[in-house]
Order: structure tokens, then C-alpha cells, then sequence
């Protein structure tokens, strides 16, 4: 019917009526009648998506402790057999800010909804701690924040979500340096450094790499972001930033203690902690970098009825459809 075995026409109007023809073994049975000729054997076909939320902010050093590094945007990827017609909503999440002088601020859930299909959300990464938040803990989200001290008493390292993201780092309440955040493919590294004022910072959780679009290098995903290094002088470096757009940890440059750096936005980075020098007042840490959405189909299913989203591409068979801001898509 309509040329294709499946699924059943269902025609349910009172009052209509229908008149059908057999054309050939390709088209089998047609409606030939106005109001009757809207396809009645809709076909699925196969969506590949890639989403990433907003990652964590770093969290605030200075003082006598570093900030912790804020936990990449969660991450999911996967397929679903999808229906033409169907009307879906994108959201991409914003990456937290990176404190002044307090905990980092959580990252923004992403999306893609619609009646019809399988809602996919993956979780904001969560916030640095910092020792200006009591209690000191890394927060909870697609990838968990990395701990923090305050008052002598350690934080807890914030969770991630079981299958988009690893947690935080711990520390110990001797260390002056705050906890990696964790990132998609590993958790951040923890601290449990001595209470020295010449310490390098910690490490954020490396991201997962993904093919959906296709490229000369690999490119990796939610990284989660290095904590600040504590120091008099330049001798120490702030932690690294996990691949997949971690921001760097703060680190002194020329005796002046520097801010986290930026989580990469359309990659979920978390935000790398702020730097402490033992003597300067607050020091910032970096805001999570922004997530992104991506979809890759098929060309031959490709519904140009998108808005919102950056000039598609072709792979070959397939074309895919990035969003770095929220926007629309109809199957």
C-alpha cells in the first residue's frame, strides 16, 4: 500500500470515503481521491545523536586554598528510529560561571523533545568548590565538581550521572589545592597534597572522543577542568583541563594569581579553578564552556524544516545538523 508492507492504513473520518488503485508490484494500492492521498504508511528511519550540556564553573581560590575545577556537561550519545513529521525541540545548555568567591555555578541541561520520540537530556556539569562555600563541595551533575576545604573540613566530591559522566575528585584536608572536576570518560583527580604554599593543582577527568561529524583528528567531548595551583612564586602550574574543552586550572603569572580558564563552548568543558598565591585576595575560576547538540542521518531523510542551528554538512550518505543554541527540527 502507498509502496510500502507496513504499516496498516488506518482511515478513521466519518463520512469518507476512499477510492484506491493498484498501479504496479512497486507502488501496490494508491488513493487516487482528495483528502485520502496523505501517506498512511509512514517509514522510520535511524537518528544518531550526540548531546552535551553546559559544563560546571570553576570555583574561587585565593587565600590559603585553590579553586576546584568544575565537572564537564553529561554526555549521551545513541540512536533512535524516528518518524517523518515529527517535530522536535533543541536545547543547548550554558556553561555555569566560574565563582569570584564562592562555589562554581552548575551548568544548564541540553535536549532534544517531541511527542513521538524518546526525550534525551543529558545533565549540566556540576560546580568547582571553593573554600569560600561551606560546605566545600564539588556539585552534582553530568560530571561531579571537584572537592574543596573549607575551615580545615574537606568537601565531598560532587557525583556524576551514571552514563554521561564521571565524578569529581575528593580531597583531604591536608592539601591546599583544589580537586579536578570529572569529566565523560574519568573522574578528576583528587588532592591529597601536603599543606605547602608551592604545589601544582590537579588534573580535570579527560572527555570521550566521538565520530558524529566527521573529521581529520579525533574530537573529544566534556572534559572536565584542572583546579588552580597554590604559590609564592611561578613555580607551580595550575592543573590541566581534561580533553574535550576542560579549562586550565589558574596559575601564578609575575607574582599575580591568575583565574581559572574558560571551559571550550559546543564541547561541555568545565571551568578551570582559580589560582591562590598565599597572599592575594580571591581569585575566580573559569565558566563551564556551553554544550552542544548534533544530529546525523541520512540525507535522503533530511527535513530541511530546521531553524536555530549552524549550516548543515555532508558526510558522504549522511548530513549532519549541529546546534550551538537552542532551535528546531522536523523530522
Amino acid at each position: 500500500y502507498q509502496g510500502n508492507s507496513s504499516p496498516n492504513p488506518v482511515y478513521d473520518t466519518a463520512g469518507e470515503s476512499i477510492r484506491i488503485v493498484y498501479v504496479d508490484t512497486t507502488k501496490g494500492w494508491v488513493p487516487t481521491n482528495d483528502g485520502t492521498v496523505a501517506l498512511e504508511t509512514p517509514q522510520s528511519y535511524t537518528l544518531e545523536y550526540l548531546v552535551v550540556a553546559g559544563g560546571g564553573g570553576g570555583g574561587s581560590g585565593g587565600g590559603s586554598t585553590s579553586g576546584a575545577g568544575g565537572g564537564a556537561g553529561g554526555l549521551l550519545t545513541g540512536t533512535q528510529s524516528v518518524s517523518a513529521g515529527i517535530a522536535v525541540t533543541i536545547t543547548v545548555g550554558d556553561g555555569g560561571a566560574g565563582a569570584s568567591s564562592a562555589a562554581g555555578v552548575d551548568g544548564d541541561d541540553s535536549s532534544f523533545t517531541g511527542t513521538g520520540i524518546t526525550d534525551v537530556t543529558s545533565t549540566g556539569g556540576g560546580g568547582g568548590g571553593s573554600q569560600h562555600a561551606d560546605p566545600a563541595d564539588g556539585g552534582d551533575g553530568g560530571s561531579g565538581g571537584g572537592a574543596n576545604n573549607y575551615g580545615g573540613a574537606s568537601g565531598t566530591a560532587g557525583s556524576g550521572t551514571a552514563g554521561q559522566g564521571y565524578d569529581g575528585g575528593s580531597r583531604t584536608s591536608t592539601s591546599r589545592i583544589g580537586a579536578g572536576g570529572g569529566g565523560a570518560g574519568a573522574a578528576g583527580e583528587s588532592s591529597t597534597g601536603s599543606s605547602s604554599c608551592e604545589e601544582a593543582g590537579k588534573d580535570g577527568g579527560v572527555g570521550l572522543q566521538n565520530d558524529i561529524v566527521e573529521t581529520s583528528t579525533d574530537v573529544y567531548y566534556a572534559g572536565g577542568g584542572g583546579s588552580g595551583m597554590v604559590s609564592y612564586t611561578t613555580g607551580a602550574i595550575g592543573g590541566d583541563g581534561g580533553d574535550g574543552g576542560g579549562g586550565d586550572g589558574g596559575h601564578v603569572v609575575s607574582n599575580d594569581a591568575a583565574v581559572g580558564s574558560a571551559g571550550t563552548d559546543y564541547l561541555g568543558g568545565g571551568g578551570g579553578g582559580g589560582a591562590c598565591d598565599c597572599s592575594a585576595g580571591n581569585v575566580a575560576g573559569g565558566n563551564g564552556g556551553t554544550g552542544i547538540v548534533i544530529l546525523r542521518m541520512l540525507t535522503a531523510n533530511y527535513s530541511s524544516t530546521v531553524s536555530g542551528n549552524e549550516t548543515p554538512t555532508t558526510d558522504g550518505d549522511y548530513t549532519v545538523i549541529k546546534w550551538h543554541g537552542d532551535g528546531s527540527f522536523t523530522t
